[in-house]
């Protein structure tokens, strides 16, 4: 082999390899608090490049102890997104989390349905995921997972809905849906999308008489996200792998 020829082969050997080491990027939304930080502390330990957002990332120093990127991002603003697209042209993406949401408790019955406030939680719980992984499309087709995991709930189980919680139920229920259908048309891609449940979580959406700790539940999350394949595409599962009626 001629000299130049061997040299070139050894710097494409040597720079695949260590792209095949680099870690993988995860971006995870509504991360300065609650199970988003902990999403973010977890694939940090794990080794993962963690991104993460914030609608004030000023006010994000927990995150930024941990991240190795806070960046602002409103998911029910369409701005915000295509600016945050715009930073991050060109980076690759493997796991997308869309962890931001919502939850009005008020809407307890059909009298007490807030419909600004459910306009609200559409926003922010149903179209923002949509929204995202729209503007980041590109990032994920560069990645090598093409994992994206939206978070949803068991309230937006029809089959298993027992009243109240207008608002929350059915924006978690759409985005069911919405999830469903990226997966029959981005599967072919290779992509892997689903929604999952972390259990009932004491944060400040969850409350103080939740059953699991942010740490309980993202600790299962992970095991299920890391164990996800193809057969997997357009799952709705919780935080222990067990799958959830639509």
């Amino acid at each position: 082999m001629y000299p130049i020829r061997a040299l070139a082969l050894a710097l494409i050997l040597a720079t695949g390899a260590a792209h095949a080491g680099d870690p993988l990027t995860v971006l995870v939304t509504g991360a300065n608090r609650g199970i988003g930080l902990e999403y973010a502390r977890q694939f940090a330990d794990k080794g993962y490049r963690v991104i993460g957002t914030a609608r004030d990332p000023a006010k994000a120093t927990d995150l930024a102890a941990v991240a190795d990127r806070v960046e602002a991002l409103d998911v029910s603003d369409a701005a915000s997104v295509a600016a945050l697209a715009a930073r991050l042209d060109g980076e690759a993406i493997d796991i997308l989390v869309n962890n931001a949401g919502v939850f009005d408790r008020g809407d307890v019955s059909i009298e007490k349905v807030d419909f600004a406030q459910m306009e609200q939680t559409f926003a922010v719980n149903t179209l923002g995921p949509l929204r995202v992984v729209q503007a980041l499309l590109p990032n994920l087709r560069k990645g090598q997972r093409k994992l994206i995991v939206n978070m949803s709930s068991q309230l937006g189980s029809i089959s298993g809905s027992t009243g109240t919680w207008y608002a929350y139920r059915s924006s978690k229920a759409a985005l069911n849906q919405i999830t469903k259908t990226m997966s029959a048309e981005l599967g072919k891609e290779g992509f892997v999308c689903v929604v999952v449940h972390p259990g009932w979580v004491r944060t400040d959406m969850g409350g103080a008489a939740a059953t699991y700790s942010t740490e309980e539940s993202v600790s299962g999350l992970l095991g299920v996200i890391e164990k996800l394949g193809p057969g997997d595409n357009g799952r709705f599962v919780d935080f222990q792998g067990k799958s959830i009626p639509w």
